[in-house]
C-alpha cells in the first residue's frame, strides 16, 4: 500500500475507502490532496479485487473547499501558474468521474466550494441530514469553473444557476430535493445506508458495472439518433457475448450463483 501524507487508502476484500483525514483543517484540499487524491483513485480503480471505492473524511466537515494556506500562495500566482494548478484539479475530478470501479461518497459533514466537486464527481453520494453545502465562490470573486461539469452533472441547470450565482448555504434535504445526493439519513445510520449500496454494488457483474459506467457517460446528453441507438445496439450485443455475460444469464436460467458471487457469503 502506497504511504499517503493527507488521507489514508485502505483496501479489505472488495472494497476501497480513501479517507480525507485533516479534521483540524476540515479537509481543504491543497496541491498536495490533490496529486494523493488522484493517485488513491487510481491505484484502487487499478486493483483487481476492488468493486467499490467510498470516499470519506474525518471530522465535523467532509471538505470546506481549497485550503486557506494553498489560496494564500495561489493569489501570487501568475496565470500561467494558476493554468497549471487548476488543470491539475482538474484532473483530480476526472480521475474520480472516470474511475472505472463504482464510487460512493460518504458525506459526514459540511461540503463547500471544492469539496462540491468531489462529492460531485462520485457516482453517488450519501448524506448525513446535519450536512450543510455551499457554492462559496462568488463570494470571494471566483467562479466554480473546474467543478462546474461535475455539479452541473449532478444537480442539473436550473439548480445550479441559482447556487452559483447565490452562494446560499443549503441543507441536506435540498441537496437530496435537487439530486446533488441520492440519499440523506441520520448520523447514526450513515454507514448502513452506505454498506446497502455496496452490497448491490458488490453483488452485481464487475464487468457489467463497469460497462453501465460508461453507458452512462456515452448517453447522457446526447440526441438520440442513428449513431447513438447503432452505439446502444452494440453495446448490448457485446455484453451478451463477453464471458461474464453469458455467465450471468446462464447462472440466471438455471437458478445458481454467477462465478462472481461463487463463494461469497450471501
Amino acid at each position: 500500500m502506497s504511504d499517503f501524507t493527507k488521507l489514508s487508502l485502505a483496501i479489505d476484500g472488495a472494497v476501497a475507502r480513501i479517507w480525507l483525514d485533516q479534521p483540524e483543517a476540515r479537509n481543504a484540499f491543497d496541491d498536495v490532496v490533490i496529486a494523493e487524491l488522484t493517485r488513491a483513485f487510481t491505484e484502487a480503480g487499478a486493483a483487481a479485487q476492488v468493486k467499490a471505492i467510498v470516499l470519506g473524511a474525518d471530522g465535523p466537515a467532509f471538505c470546506a473547499g481549497a485550503n486557506l494556506n494553498w489560496m494564500r500562495r495561489m493569489a501570487d500566482y501568475s496565470r500561467d501558474e494558476n493554468i497549471a494548478d487548476a488543470g491539475k484539479l482538474a484532473a483530480m475530478l476526472r480521475t474520480i468521474a472516470e474511475c472505472p470501479k463504482p464510487t460512493i461518497a460518504r458525506v459526514q459533514g459540511d461540503v463547500y466550494a471544492g469539496g462540491m466537486g468531489l462529492v460531485a464527481a462520485c457516482d453517488m453520494a450519501v448524506s448525513v441530514d446535519s450536512a450543510w453545502y455551499c457554492l462559496s465562490e462568488v463570494r470571494i470573486g471566483l467562479v466554480p469553473a473546474t467543478i462546474s461539469p461535475y455539479v452541473l452533472r449532478a444537480m442539473g441547470t436550473r439548480a445550479s444557476q441559482r447556487y452559483f450565482l447565490t452562494a446560499e448555504r443549503f441543507g441536506a434535504v435540498e441537496a437530496y430535493r435537487i439530486g446533488f445526493v441520492h440519499e440523506v439519513v441520520g448520523a447514526d445510520a450513515l454507514d448502513a445506508k452506505v454498506d446497502e449500496l455496496l452490497k448491490a454494488l458488490t453483488g452485481a457483474s464487475p464487468a457489467a458495472v463497469r460497462a453501465c459506467k460508461q453507458l452512462v457517460a456515452d448517453v447522457a446528453g446526447r440526441e438520440i439518433d442513428d449513431a447513438l441507438i447503432a452505439k446502444t445496439v452494440e453495446g448490448i450485443a457485446d455484453i451478451r457475448a463477453s464471458d461474464e455475460g453469458r455467465e450471468g444469464v446462464q447462472a440466471f436460467l438455471q437458478k445458481r450463483k454467477p462465478s462472481w458471487l461463487a463463494g461469497a457469503s450471501s
